[in-house]
């Protein structure tokens, strides 16, 4: 299990997509983890659309406070990322495809900030209690690191943590691009690198998937549909 859940939205039982509790608990089969890469609206969308994503909520952690707001978020004295919290069904996905969609969607190296935003809430992070997850991200960020090395980036800032509370965030942002009159807007700045194998990867999802993310177009993830990716 991942660590201590909190939750102060039960207006909002269901994904605004999925049609799943968003505040559902891995059962047999499932597991969770928590990912942060800039602004979470549009990571959220990224990770929502992956076949065999389960269930998907935006929220806060890292940081000191005991629920915490957007407002105290923003203003950085909290210490929390914006994260998204996803749960998947292990036999559809895997870990591995979860952690290439998150170091292909976003500059890992940026620190705190990503894009135009700035400040430690958009921080990269990845949060989990399973050690084999957490051994596989550490073989994803080497591999990616050499990557991101040969392409004269800089070093990459992301987190790896255990034991970190996530604080779900208000309900107007749970699936905010998915919503009506919702303001288009993600601050991810990809690299454009693709990670390939790595020590313990284990993909499952068809190769096709990923031809709907093409990161080398502007606000890919807004010009996607907000449905889950089904291929023919």
């Amino acid at each position: 299990m991942f660590g201590l859940f909190e939750t102060a939205i039960p207006t909002q039982a269901a994904h605004a997509v999925l049609g799943t509790p968003i505040d559902a608990q891995p059962g047999p089969g499932q597991n969770v983890a928590v990912f942060g890469c800039g602004c979470f609206w549009g990571a959220e969308k990224g990770f929502w659309r992956l076949p065999g994503v389960v269930t998907t909520a935006v929220g806060y952690a890292g940081g000191s406070a005991d629920k915490p707001s957007y407002n105290q978020v923003c203003s950085g004295r909290s210490g929390h990322s914006e994260v998204v919290r996803v749960v998947w069904d292990t036999a559809l996905v895997d870990f591995s495809d979860l952690l290439k969609l998150f170091w292909e969607c976003h500059d890992p190296t940026q620190g705190d900030r990503q894009g135009n935003d700035r400040g430690s809430q958009y921080r990269s992070v990845i949060y989990l209690d399973d050690p084999a997850l957490m051994e596989l991200a550490q073989a994803s960020r080497q591999a990616y690191q050499l990557l991101l090395s040969g392409a004269d980036f800089g070093p990459i800032t992301t987190e790896l943590l255990s034991n970190q509370t996530f604080w779900y965030a208000e309900p107007y942002h749970q699936q905010y691009l998915a919503k009506p009159g919702s303001r288009p807007y993600c601050s991810a700045q990809p690299s454009g690198l693709r990670l390939g194998a790595f020590e313990g990867a284990s993909y499952k999802l068809d190769p096709r998937v990923w031809n709907s993310y093409d990161w080398s177009v502007g606000h890919c993830v807004l010009r996607g549909d907000n449905a889950p990716i089904q291929l023919a």
